[in-house]
């Protein structure tokens, strides 16, 4: 029994903790930034007001985790970000197909918990801040309802992964809000004018059908006229969550403080909307459909932008240029959503791809004024132009892990976020996150540590791609078709197409590359070809481009359109291969600063993505075991990979020293198809482990003793430790093959004589 006396007034309890980092926010942000800095042995705090992580991710906003691979609509290949976001997107791809988005809830607390350096505050909101002097925070305020408690954390660093920037703000840090002059930083997709406006928010909802005809009674606060703004809509009854993403408002209002006020404009909308699809008439496919779930809170776009020691522009995007301290990349387009939203009269939202990825740098993750104070998430220093293409949630975590390795190493060596900038420690930073499989376009791990640089190395095969049987579906060529392939360098081998055209016709195949050899848009053209072709099926006709490459670069087949042709296709598939259907052409206006280009891409994975069915005469190689220590682990230029022949009963292959080595740690790299951009939500997976994935490996050294055994894999990365350090002079890597169509392939071997993670 608690009995206390009467008294004039009670304190609530506070609680006082000391950390090495201090991250506010638990967004998908947040959440990368404290795993990875955790992992290089820092003491963190990940303050989030929600009762979940993942924030717009989570299951309060049921928002599909967007990246660089930009829902496969642009020429972005094998981009999907690496390091923790990946293993996240992998996991909830394995554990959960379905896309459940509270399964992606658990399993975000799970990997979050897991983490013994994390110290997990969640419903707790930050509120106030104390300095040490006027550039630098000494600790922060928070208060969690839940169990009546304030929290002083204390800590040398810093990271606002709030999104709206509750804790940059509060200290004081420069930011901006809405968008910028076109005459400012003389960005083309800009207003002309400077304002305060911003890109709205968004409630989603999403329905389930009751087996039996329901009715619908709308709340008294749902907008019952509704035809002013869906008459620009085509709703699709069976659209659900982040489908509805046009449900959008209050880009004209302040998307901090009128957040209140916009959440029941848009449920006034959401309520609306679904009740003009119930009982206007017009949709009968509607009637045993019923509302399963509608937001709670919006999700949000867009508010502050914090001012770092570089702000992104949208030069830097188009041109994709390059810099000395990049740490992370984007693919996603720009995007500019209309401040009006839903009330705006064109199609919602502005598109304008990119040639490739482009790089993002380190100066943008830092505020300019505050010493120690960390930007992640939508915090990140960019414009308004150039943040409609980076703010989409695995191109923020991304950055983010980024942000939680130059804390480990600010911490290390008593330096403030700035100091990092300098070009020792950025190399030291690039390098560190490298070697824990993230990914900076251009930047290949040049690591002194690894001992397999000094091995020599020998496979069971190597691949020499001489065919890919025709074993697929036919396809119609109403759409043009490519298939990209890794070429080195000298003639361009003969090809053998198996097609069916139901007339006599002439086929046109073009042989392109692109004009920067890191991107996959196809705007060369080096040859071309017309090919007479007869009617009748499975016959086989020869392309022969007569063209040499100088140097080894991806190049595209291109099959134009011909709706009296069918091609075949292939289910073999093949590390560094895949097929692409032409997709429309971007066409901007002179004035915007934007590239026209056409759009490759492939099918979704729902339906299944298959080579087209070629002869190679001489073979494709480049497929060769030297691959596993180039320091490129995807598809980049070449494939990278070193790839069995498919006949390959037991895939190996052996690293052996001149001299016996202490090995207490290897690196490998599993090919998980970066193409795949693994959506967590909505999209369901036909598979929940990339075919591409080696899922067994046996290490034996060279006495066939063996030294460790995986199991099961489905990640990207697996790192294989030792308690001691083994001493050999040779080491053996059985690979089991994925499946009977696909070769077995592997990006990366390392090995450290120590443990470096």
């Amino acid at each position: 029994m608690i009995a206390e006396a009467a008294t004039e007034r009670r304190a609530l309890r506070t609680v006082r903790m000391t950390f090495d980092l201090v991250v506010a926010g638990g967004g998908m942000a947040g959440v990368c930034c404290a795993i990875m800095a955790a992992r290089t042995g820092l003491r963190v705090a990940l303050v989030q007001d929600r009762p979940v992580l993942g924030g717009n991710a989570s299951s309060e906003i049921r928002l599909w985790i967007a990246s660089a691979t930009s829902h496969y609509r642009n020429n972005n290949r094998w981009a999907r970000e690496g390091g923790v976001i990946d293993e996240i997107l992998l996991e909830n791809a394995f554990r959960n197909p379905a896309g459940n988005p509270y399964v992606f809830d658990a399993l975000l607390l799970d990997w979050v918990s897991g983490e013994a350096n994390i110290t997990l505050l969640l419903n707790t909101a930050i509120y106030d801040l104390e300095k040490s002097a006027a550039d630098r925070i000494q600790l922060v305020r928070g208060f969690c309802r839940q169990n009546e408690t304030h929290y002083e954390l204390t800590a040398p660093l810093f990271c606002d992964a709030t999104g709206d920037g509750m804790l940059g703000f509060l200290a004081g840090a420069a930011f901006r809000m809405g968008s910028e002059a076109q005459s400012e930083f003389d960005e083309g997709c800009a207003p002309r004018h400077a304002s305060p406006h911003t890109m709205g928010d968004s409630i989603l909802f999403y329905t389930k059908d009751a087996g039996k005809p329901t009715t619908y009674f709308p709340p008294r606060f749902a907008m019952l006229d509704v035809e002013s703004f869906v008459k620009y809509r085509k709703i699709d009854v069976q659209a659900q969550g982040s489908q509805l993403w046009w449900i959008e408002f209050g880009g004209q209002m302040d998307t901090v403080y009128d957040t209140e006020a916009i959440k029941w404009e848009l449920w006034r909308i959401v309520y609306g909307v679904w009740n003009h699809i119930k009982n206007s008439g017009r949709f009968p496919e509607a009637d045993t459909l019923t509302l399963d779930w509608v937001g709670h809170l919006p999700g949000k776009r867009e508010s502050r932008r914090f001012e770092g020691g570089y702000l992104l522009k949208q030069q830097d995007l188009v041109e994709q240029r390059r810099f000395e301290d990049a740490v992370t990349y984007g693919g996603w387009f720009i995007d500019i959503h209309p401040s009006e939203g839903l009330y705006s009269p064109d199609l919602g939202k502005h598109n304008w791809h990119l040639k490739g990825l482009y790089q993002i740098p380190y100066a943008c993750l830092y505020s300019r004024n505050i010493s120690n104070l960390f930007l992640a998430g939508r915090s990140i220093s960019a414009t308004h132009v150039a943040f409609s293409a980076i703010r989409v949630m695995a191109t923020l975590a991304h950055a983010a892990q980024a942000v939680g390795m130059a804390a480990s190493l600010c911490h290390k060596h008593q330096m403030d976020p700035q100091d990092l900038r300098q070009a020792e420690w950025i190399g030291k930073l690039q390098l560190a996150l490298i070697r824990r499989g993230h990914f900076i376009p251009h930047l290949h791990l040049k690591d002194p540590d690894d001992l397999a640089q000094t091995a020599q190395m020998y496979a069971s095969s190597e691949l020499r791609l001489g065919a890919l049987p025709a074993n697929g579906p036919t396809i119609s060529l109403h759409k043009s078709t490519g298939q990209w392939l890794p070429l080195n360098a000298g003639r361009v081998p003969r090809l053998g197409l198996e097609v069916h055209a139901s007339g006599v016709t002439t086929l046109t195949a073009e042989l392109r590359t692109s004009s920067r050899p890191e991107n996959f848009t196809p705007d060369v053209t080096l040859a071309q070809q017309q090919i007479a072709v007869r009617p009748g099926y499975n016959q086989t006709i020869e392309i022969d481009f007569d063209y040499t490459l100088e140097q080894p670069c991806y190049v595209l087949l291109c099959l134009l359109s011909n709706d009296a042709v069918q091609v075949c296709t292939s289910q073999q598939r093949v590390t560094g291969l895949t097929a692409v259907r032409h997709r429309g052409d971007q066409k901007p206006p002179n004035d915007l600063g934007i590239d026209a280009f056409e759009l490759w891409a492939p099918d979704r994975h729902l339906v299944g993505t298959h080579n087209l069915a070629l002869t190679f005469d001489p073979p494709v190689t480049g497929f060769g075991v030297e691959n596993l220590v180039s320091g490129y682990t995807r598809p980049e230029i070449t494939a990278n990979a070193w790839v069995a022949e498919l006949d390959d009963s037991e895939p190996c292959f052996s690293l052996q020293w001149d001299e016996p080595q202490h090995v207490a740690e290897i690196h490998l790299t599993f090919d998980t198809d970066r193409d795949h951009p693994l959506e967590t939500l909505l999209v369901q997976h036909p598979e929940n482990r990339v075919p591409q994935c080696i899922p067994d490996v046996r290490i034996e050294d060279g006495a066939g003793q063996t030294l460790h055994t995986i199991r099961g894999n489905y990640q990207t990365r697996q790192v294989v430790r030792f308690d001691r350090p083994i001493r050999t002079q040779h080491l053996s890597f059985f690979l089991q093959q994925p499946r009977s169509h696909v070769a077995a392939a592997l990006y990366e071997v390392r090995c450290y004589g120590q443990h470096m993670t």
